[in-house]
Parts: C-alpha cells; structure tokens; sequence
C-alpha cells in the first residue's frame, strides 16, 4: 500500500465485527475505493454501506471511518461523494446494543470536519455539494447517546 491508507495495517481488522461478521475484508473494500475503477470503488462502497452502516454502526465502523475520511480527501478517489454520503450515514446510524461503538463512530466522523470545510470548496461541484450535506449534519448533530449525560 502507498501512503494513502498506509496506517490500515496497524488495525487488527480480524478482531473487529461488521454486519456479516468478521472485518477482515473491510481493507479490501477501502483499497479497492483508493484504486480502483469507477465500478470497482463503487461497487466496494456499497459493500461497506452494508457492512458497516446501512441496519447498525460496528465496532469496525469505527475503525473505517479515519480512513474515510483520507479517501474523501484525496482528489485520485472516484468515488468521493459517496464516501461522503457513507460517513453522513454513519453519523447518523446507531447500534441498540453497543452505545459505545455508536458513540465512537459518531465522535471519528465529526472529527474529519476541517475535512469536510476544505472539501466545502473543492473544484468538484459534486463534492462541493455532498461535503457541505455533511456539513450541515456535523452541525446539527445531536444525539442521546453522543451528548453528555
């Protein structure tokens, strides 16, 4: 791996869980958006909004989303508006039985929001346009299991 999604190796993905069980397969999915062709990044995005986001947040959700973050940011991705919508997904996902992966999940995507900013204004109008969605969700967001108790 380049530089780009360097630091995945030090996650021990094999201990972690997503929606269909083990995340071992979830560096995949992430290279495979860094690299790949359209149909291959966009194919690969929707496995991990399945795995990681679409019915609950996972332990692995947390793990992926720094990384998220990187592939949004790097102009080579094709797919960087969806990888923004994943990570307004995710913020906006929970799960009922672990409040501390939903916590943690919710706490790694708001701390890409200077990331968000500078993608706010992106030659990418589309990107434009999804980083500032995300944006106003940052904002916005509120939640029982992220507010102080």
């Amino acid at each position: 791996m380049g530089t780009i999604l360097g630091d995945m190796r030090h996650v021990r993905w094999h201990e972690l869980r997503h929606a269909q069980g083990s995340a071992s397969q979830v560096p995949g999915m992430l290279s495979r958006i860094a690299w790949g062709d359209s149909e291959s990044a966009e194919d690969a995005l929707s496995d991990l909004r399945r795995w990681i986001a679409a019915m609950a947040v996972f332990d692995a959700t947390v793990a992926a989303v720094p990384f998220l973050w990187e592939l949004a940011a790097m102009e080579t991705v094709k797919e960087r508006v969806g990888v923004l919508g994943l990570l307004g997904t995710i913020l906006a996902g929970a799960h009922a039985h672990h409040p501390g992966w939903t916590r943690d999940a919710h706490l790694a995507v708001l701390a890409g929001r200077t990331t968000a900013e500078r993608l706010a204004a992106d030659s990418d109008p589309a990107v434009r346009a999804a980083a500032g969605e995300l944006l106003a969700s940052l904002g916005g967001h509120a939640c029982a299991t992220c507010s102080p108790h």
